[in-house]
């Protein structure tokens, strides 16, 4: 069989390991450089420990902290500390790991951020390669450790688009499962529910390469099953499952594409400020059952494995599969789109904005406007 032409891109270097981070990381990082800007969530404590092993290891630190999705603003101002560093590290969820990443890319580069952001900016090219850049991710799910682009936020346009280069690929993703661990099941629930959209859509999308297939193929079921067992309660096995998906999700998306789902999150994200994978999570089985309509051959019989795939994980007959995931969703805390703050008057604009989104070129098939507000309507 004649493979079709590929290219694969991926981090420097990936470590993953249970217990990786507190044993590797501080040395790791202080070969980069002893100015260290570190990128935390919103706790201080949780942060202690790397901050005190690179201490130890005679670094200095200085400390900035992410609050929800990275914003023009928080971008710019990491930027700016970013400039005082030889390397950046992103201690977080994959906000806090976008707001790095973008930091140590434009800490290099002049003029304002909007001369390289997409969609709402410039789009230039980075004129200079970025601070070397460390990912430590918290959570399983946005599989920003392996992606080579960074999420913002521009309020004023309402919008989230990507400050995107190659050279954004971190030089060290440094994936310790056990740092998730105790995660609040909210957290849990949305971030998983990402992790395994990034492993379906790359699967079912258009660009999808012998590479990506490999990696996502196997993690379908691995994700769906992993997530049901968190569900039930705090289970180390399953979160060093749900880390190994949320990485395969982010190789997968860098060098295949995505889908409607996130073409339509990237949207409703900036219009209501939503977390992305409630988003995604809300949103995966009414585009997985858009695409099963509107699609044939190669496509319709992917999805159709996805769709028993999520059967077997919920116990339900194939043809229930959509259904029963949206309702298990549900049951499990996920709000409704009207309940994230998306009014019914909004929907044919997030549809249209989708529409010409980077994420719907790769969809499995060419979905209109009024499709899209329709599945907008079934996710409310």
């Amino acid at each position: 069989m004649t493979r079709p032409p590929f290219g694969f891109a991926g981090p420097a270097e990936i470590v993953f390991g249970r217990g990786r981070a507190a044993a590797e990381a501080a040395p790791r990082i202080a070969a980069f450089g002893a100015r260290v800007l570190l990128v935390r969530g919103g706790s201080p404590a949780r942060a202690g420990w790397l901050r005190d092993a690179l201490r130890a290891e005679g670094c200095e630190v200085e400390e900035i902290a992410g609050q929800g999705e990275p914003t023009l603003a928080a971008v710019t101002a990491a930027a700016e500390a970013a400039r005082r560093a030889q390397v950046v590290v992103s201690l977080g969820g994959g906000a806090v790991i976008d707001l790095g990443k973008a930091a140590a890319a434009l800490a290099t580069a002049d003029g304002p951020p909007l001369r390289y952001l997409e969609v709402v900016g410039e789009g230039r090219p980075l004129p200079a390669a970025p601070l070397p850049f460390v990912a430590i991710p918290t959570t399983a799910g946005a599989g920003a450790e392996a992606t080579r682009n960074a999420v913002v936020e521009v309020p004023e346009h309402r919008r989230k688009v990507s400050l995107r280069d190659a050279r954004m690929l971190p030089r060290l993703a440094l994936v310790d499962p056990a740092l998730a661990d105790g995660c609040p099941w909210g957290v849990t629930l949305a971030s998983g529910l990402d992790a395994v959209t990034q492993v379906i859509e790359p699967w079912i999308c258009s660009r999808a390469t012998p590479f990506t297939d490999a990696l996502c193929e196997p993690a379908i079921p691995r994700g769906l099953a992993a997530l049901m067992r968190l569900a039930q309660g705090e289970d180390p096995g399953a979160r060093d499952e749900m880390a190994w998906v949320a990485l395969c999700g982010g190789l997968a998306l860098a060098n295949a594409g995505l889908g409607v789902v996130h073409g339509l999150a990237g949207v409703l994200g900036g219009m209501t400020g939503a977390p992305h994978g409630a988003i995604c999570g809300r949103l995966l089985p009414h585009g997985l059952a858009l695409n099963a309509a509107r699609t044939g051959g190669e496509p319709a019989r992917r999805i159709a494995r996805v769709r028993g795939w999520i059967a077997g994980a919920l116990d339900v007959a194939p043809e229930k599969a959509f259904a029963a995931l949206d309702a298990w969703s549900t049951a499990q805390g996920l709000p409704g789109l009207s309940s994230m703050g998306l009014a019914p008057g909004e929907r044919r604009a997030a549809a249209e904005a989708a529409a010409a989104s980077s994420s719907m070129k790769a969809n499995p098939a060419a979905l209109t406007s009024a499709e899209l507000e329709g599945m907008l309507a079934a996710a409310a």
